[in-house]
């Protein structure tokens, strides 16, 4: 039997049947069958104990059946499972080999990545130092060519003087062999009693470089020998071409405008000043019309200055308090440039002396427009017409111009515009009188832009020319010298010194006279030495336009592309221009006769000067010289080993020489006592600095309003430096203000020009802060500038000095926090943004309005000021190319970016474009953009707006438009860049037929394609071509210069013109004979040979009744009459003056005098023009005398005279005379020139032609080759066309040859 556990079930209790409470317990079983089964077995039915055994049985076999069914099921189940698991687990382990083998071949590209990373970056790096090492390579290179070329020079001509030394020696030897002397001692050959000073290349003696015995050409362009003989040509025959100005030579011309310089700086400052102050007075009854000419038409004014870059102002003093402002209205009268008065019934006295001193008293004369209203009412005073009297009287030059009315204040408002704009146009603005009816206010016609004729491409800021012309007349007005001689033979030994010399620098502390010393010497170099060529820049403060690097050295690079001949295109790239500017100082100084002499003043003042001033540290040229001056303090390390002029402090001597000067201009009498305390005051290093002692001047002069002497002198005693001299000065001035609000205004003003960009106008202080009125600020100016506080240059108000600049800014600045400078920049930002909102962009807003945005840091508004079209434009045609780069930089924008936002621009400008005017001003945007392009070397991108430009105008205007030929010259200029020459030869041809049917064959603007066009031919080597069209530009450009004065500079010459007709009608005396043979040389300078003439003579008869008709001053108005006749061809009237001339000089002068000479080689060319050559050789012989006299018989001048003479001989058929005559000029030209000088090659050619004529072909030919072969050398030391040193024609006309003056005309300024 089984036991009884078998049929108990897992964890079931049995219980005690007896009830006696036994403890239950666990049986544990054998088999333990699956509880899922027996617990729902259990819940199917109770369990029983006691049920029959046979049923429990079946239950137990059939779960064993299913048991045992589900086992086999599950181990199926699990191998399957198993086998799954294996198989996961192999492909687990395949997976993890294959993810192994790709992490390896991973980590393999990441290691070839890295190295080719590096071996890229290696590659890029090599490729940086190759370029680099290339570039320097082509510096050292360049370098080393001009250090090569100055060694050369240096030791031919040192060779030169030791041969001829030793030719000299040995002749002497010679000498004394044959008289039978033995020499032992070397030493006894010292002693030549024919020894001659030979001077170097390009010098001449003092009173022959300026043009009384100019060393003209021997040859001009000379025949080669295969073509038809005409002989040798005369010296002076290189000039003697078709066109208005005959027997001209480049000397005579040199001549000319260094004597027009030496006129320049003393004109007064009205006529030179880009501001048009017009004086306002008036009566009480004239109110009304004084009222509507400053409300309507002075606005009218103004836009007219503006538009072309000059400043407007209306100076008015009330007649209520005028009396009160007596110096102040003198000194306004002073400055003005014309002076316009309303008179009514009554004069008062205030005005009365402002019309006696702006009119009768002044002797420089000024335009003066008065207004004289005729009331109904009433007659006018005794006292008024009594003044109109006296100016009526006075008015022999018609220069007042009075206008009667009926008192009707708008009529008369009207006329006194017409005559006042007139007056502005016509003398302030050298408008010509044929300009003017072509003209409306405020527009200006491009066909009469005469920058652009002469200057063609290069773009030229007139701003920064006038900026520094005043600087250096501010220099110049000075008295003082401060002890400068020792310094000026300091800087005169450099001059003279011999090549190759590094920069000299002139040190000092601030404020010890450097600037001062440099503007005195330059002013005795153009004096002493007219054929110098005197290049200066004067920096201002830092960060100003003035001490900007790239406006520095665009406009030293202008000025020597001017000197050169040639205006052609110049680059606006600074980097470019940077490399450029050597390579034109060389070309310069080939073909310049004289040395070259480059001055820039306080040059650390420029910000990275070693970066952009690199090319000092370079060989300079044999002929130039350059002068720096620098603060000791800031000048770079790697200057002080250049030669230095050390300005030593003032002595105990010359400060009070300063002082007692300025305080008996002042009428300020000085005790012993305080002259002996000042003099042991300033003795140390900062109280003896020449501008402390000028301040302390200054303040000592003021102390009749300041009160007691010895009180300031105190006060200035506890100021041991300028800065603090200068803070007492401000105090000072601050004081002697009557109200608060005139002393709150003085502070506004100066803490708004230490903000700005570069200074402030008087007419925008007014506008700025509309509570100020003229009495105030003339006032308050007046006494700033007095005490060296503030300077005007340019019609802007700025700091004298740097110190004054920091002493506004410790006394004013700081004291107002650390947002001031902020808040005073905001007011200049509303100004000029109010300003160009309303369409006015004036050279002044584009100045400033930018920089401040960059200063405040504000990229968003600098970006949108960019983007107005016209403020680019305007910096880009100003040449500010490289702060309009500089700016776009700043915002975060490249090249290819700024060019997108400008078309967007444009396109956006197009869509509102309506009307002619529009959409002209659009074609010159185009046309500015595409430049701008080309300038920054986006070839492709500037044929767009260019050929956007040629569109419009041609659909706008007209197809044969000048302004079409403008846009053909322009897109053609880029194609020449971009190598493109077929198409650029197409278009210049357009521009050429173009412009010769719209101005006829004869204008400048066909010269301007002729040599376009002649340079593209010259890029292909096409050089008959080029030959052909340069000689027809010239003549073209001669042809001009007759029909119209066109030079730059004519307006200086016009307002001259009037200032001397104010002289000239004074009484007879020699002095007014002079002036009338000077206005004959002004007016002959113009071409209005008729009114020269009329001068001349008068000159002539009042000479001949003043000073006697043998006087050598008759003489001058003769040869002066002689050659104005020979410019219109009546030789025989020149030739019978002439003579009279030189009958007279031989007479009265000594026979070697210069002017003897002079009029000897003039008459002699006109002998020699008319056919007497037997007389002209007889001149010339005597000419030849004069020179040896003069400079000995080695020298130059005397070479060309002998050409002269040995030309003459050969067309007399003299041969025998003519050769001994060129062989010795040809060995005077060698020793003083050297063997390669172009004076060397034209007497060759002569020489060659002479053998020629002789049948001697194999000597000719071997001279001819020599000659050729200096001309090639010539050539390629100039990079173009060779020319004479003294030729008259040149590729192209500047500012020396655009209107070539008679070399017969005798200025003799004084």
């Amino acid at each position: 039997m089984g036991t009884a556990s078998s049929l108990v079930g897992a964890s079931e209790v049995i219980e005690d049947t007896d009830g006696g409470g036994g403890e239950a317990c666990e049986i544990p079983v054998e088999v333990k069958p699956k509880a899922r089964l027996l617990r729902s077995s259990f819940r199917r039915a109770p369990r029983v104990i006691g049920a029959s055994f046979k049923s429990t049985a079946s239950v137990d076999l059939e779960y064993a059946a299913e048991y045992e069914r589900l086992k086999k099921e599950y181990d199926i189940f699990r191998v399957s499972k198993n086998n799954e698991i294996s198989s996961m687990q192999k492909r687990e382990t395949k997976l993890d080999k294959e993810n192994k083998r790709l992490r390896a071949e991973l980590q393999a590209l990441q290691k070839t990545y890295q190295k080719i990373l590096r071996e890229k970056e290696s590659a890029l790096e090599a490729k940086y130092q190759a370029m680099e090492r290339a570039a320097t390579f082509e510096h050292d290179r360049d370098k080393v060519k001009r250090q090569f070329k100055i060694f050369r020079e240096t030791k031919e001509k040192e060779i030169q003087d030791l041969l001829r030394a030793k030719r000299e020696l040995e002749a002497k030897l010679q000498r004394l062999q044959a008289q039978g002397i033995h020499v032992f001692d070397a030493a006894d050959s010292d002693s030549d009693d024919n020894h001659t000073d030979v001077t170097a290349t390009g010098t001449q003696c003092d009173y022959w470089s300026g043009g009384v015995l100019g060393s003209e050409p021997s040859m001009g362009s000379m025949m080669q020998l295969q073509h038809t003989f005409r002989g040798p040509e005369f010296a002076q025959s290189s000039i003697d071409v078709e066109g208005p100005f005959i027997n001209v030579n480049r000397d005579d011309w040199d001549a000319a405008v260094a004597s027009l310089l030496q006129v320049t700086p003393f004109l007064p400052r009205s006529l030179w000043s880009n501001t048009a102050r017009c004086y306002l007075m008036n009566a009480a009854d004239t109110q009304p019309q004084v009222d509507l000419f400053l409300q309507e038409y002075s606005p009218k004014l103004q836009t007219i200055c503006e538009n072309l870059g000059h400043f407007f102002l209306m100076v008015h003093f009330p007649v209520e308090n005028a009396h009160q402002y007596l110096t102040e209205r003198r000194w306004e009268i002073e400055k003005s440039s014309l002076c316009l008065a309303f008179l009514g019934a009554a004069l008062p006295r205030s005005m009365e002396e402002d019309c006696e001193e702006c009119f009768l008293k002044n002797s420089e004369t000024k335009p003066l427009v008065i207004y004289h209203s005729l009331s109904e009412t009433g007659g006018s005073s005794e006292e008024l017409l009594r003044l109109i009297g006296k100016i009526s009287d006075a008015n022999h030059s018609k220069r007042a111009k009075i206008i009667e009315d009926d008192g009707n204040a708008e009529e008369g408002a009207k006329k006194v515009f017409a005559q006042i704009e007139k007056i502005i146009k016509q003398e302030l603005l050298g408008w010509e009188s044929s300009n003017l009816e072509n003209k409306d206010s405020g527009f200006e016609d491009d066909s009469t832009n005469w920058e652009e004729e002469d200057f063609g491409d290069t773009i030229w800021d007139m701003h920064e020319e006038q900026g520094q012309l005043e600087a250096f007349q501010a220099a110049c007005g000075t008295t003082s010298e401060l002890g400068f001689d020792k310094y000026y033979e300091r800087l005169n030994d450099l001059v003279s010194a011999p090549a190759p010399i590094p920069p000299l620098l002139v040190s000092g502390g601030p404020g010890s006279g450097k600037s001062l010393l440099l503007s005195k010497w330059i002013e005795h170099q153009h004096k002493a030495s007219p054929s110098t060529l005197l290049l200066y820049h004067f920096a201002g403060r830092p960060l100003s336009s003035s001490s900007e690097p790239a406006l520095i050295i665009k406009r030293l690079t202008v000025k020597l592309l001017q000197h050169s001949w040639s205006m052609s295109a110049l680059t606006l790239d600074p980097s470019k221009l940077l490399e450029e500017f050597p390579r034109w100082l060389e070309k310069l100084s080939a073909r310049h006769q004289g040395s070259i002499i480059i001055i820039i003043d306080s040059i650390d003042q420029i910000e990275q000067a070693e970066r952009h001033m690199k090319w000092l540290i370079d060989p300079l040229p044999v002929n130039v010289r350059v002068i720096v001056s620098v603060n000791v303090e800031t000048c770079p390390q790697a200057w002080r080993l250049w030669p230095t002029l050390h300005l030593d402090p003032l002595s105990p001597k010359d400060v009070i020489a300063l002082i007692t000067a300025e305080c008996h201009q002042a009428d300020v009498k000085l005790t012993r006592e305080q002259v002996k305390r000042l003099e042991k005051h300033c003795r140390s290093a900062t109280t003896c600095n020449a501008l402390y002692v000028t301040l302390l001047a200054k303040m000592l002069t003021c102390v009749k309003g300041l009160g007691d002497v010895d009180v300031v002198v105190q006060q200035c005693f506890e100021c041991q430096d300028t800065v603090s001299l200068y803070r007492l000065v401000l105090q000072s001035v601050q004081q002697a203000l009557h109200t608060d609000g005139a002393k709150l205004l003085m502070q506004e003003i100066l803490c708004l020009i230490y903000v700005s960009h570069n200074g402030v106008s008087e007419g925008e202080l007014l506008q700025i802060y509309p509570e100020l009125q003229w009495p105030t600020l003339s006032s308050l100016v007046r006494n700033l500038q007095s005490t060296c506080v503030l300077a005007q240059s340019c019609g802007l108000l700025n700091f004298q000095h740097l110190q004054a600049l920091d002493a506004v800014r410790l006394q004013y600045m700081e004291k107002k926090g650390q947002d001031s400078v902020t808040v005073y920049r905001e007011k200049l930002v509303q100004y000029f943004s109010h300003q160009m909102s309303q369409g006015r962009v004036t050279w002044r807003g584009v100045d400033e309005l930018p920089w401040l945005f960059l200063q405040q840091g504000d990229k968003t508004k600098l970006h949108g000021c960019l983007l107005n079209l016209f403020v680019s434009q305007n910096l880009y045609k100003r040449g500010h190319f490289a702060e309009l780069l500089s700016y776009w930089q700043y915002v975060g924008m490249d090249k290819n970016s700024m060019a997108a936002a400008y078309f967007e621009s444009l396109k956006q400008y197009e869509r509102s474009c309506e009307g002619e005017d529009m959409i002209v001003r659009l074609a010159d945007l185009y046309e500015t953009l595409g430049r701008f392009l080309k300038d920054l070397g986006l070839l492709s991108q500037a044929v767009a707006p260019l050929q956007r430009s040629l569109e419009i105008r041609e659909s706008a205007l007209d197809p044969d438009h000048p302004n079409v030929a403008q846009s053909l010259h322009q897109l053609a200029s880029v194609y020449v860049q971009w190598k493109k020459f077929g198409n650029a030869e197409q278009l210049y041809k357009q521009a050429l037929e173009i412009s010769e049917n719209a101005h006829g064959p004869v204008h400048p603007r066909v010269a301007q394609q002729l040599d376009a066009l002649a340079m593209l031919y010259q890029k292909q080597n096409k050089y008959e071509q080029v030959e052909s069209l340069r000689k027809r530009s010239m003549k073209i450009r001669q042809k001009m210069s007759k029909q119209k004065g066109s030079m730059h500079g004519f307006a200086v010459l016009r307002r001259r013109v009037l200032q001397l007709e104010e002289l000239s009608l004074r009484a007879e005396s020699a002095d007014t004979a002079h002036t009338l043979n000077e206005l004959g040389v002004l007016y002959y300078l113009q071409n209005n040979l008729d009114t020269a003439e009329m001068f001349l003579r008068r000159s002539l008869e009042m000479r001949e009744r003043t000073v006697g008709r043998e006087h050598p001053d008759c003489a001058q108005s003769l040869n002066n009459l002689a050659a104005l006749h020979n410019e219109r061809g009546e030789q025989e009237k020149a030739e019978e003056l002439y003579e009279r001339a030189l009958e007279i000089r031989c007479r009265a002068l000594a026979p070697d005098h210069p002017s003897v000479a002079y009029t000897v080689k003039h008459l002699a060319l006109l002998y020699k023009k008319r056919g007497k050559l037997e007389q002209a050789a007889a001149l010339c012989q005597l000419a030849v005398e004069i020179r040896q006299k003069s400079f000995g018989p080695k020298h130059p001048s005397v070479a060309t005279a002998l050409v002269n003479l040995a030309v003459l001989y050969c067309q007399l058929k003299k041969h025998t005379k003519a050769l001994p005559l060129y062989e010795r000029a040809l060995k005077i030209y060698e020793d003083s020139l050297g063997r390669c000088h172009p004076r060397v090659g034209e007497t060759l050619k002569n020489l060659a032609l002479l053998s020629y004529e002789e049948a001697n072909f194999e000597k000719a030919a071997e001279l001819y080759k020599r000659a050729m072969d200096i001309k090639e050398a010539e050539v390629s030391v100039t990079g173009g066309k060779a020319l004479s040193r003294h030729s008259s024609s040149g590729d192209a006309l500047s500012l020396k040859n655009t209107a070539a003056v008679n070399p017969c005309l005798e200025l003799a300024f004084r």
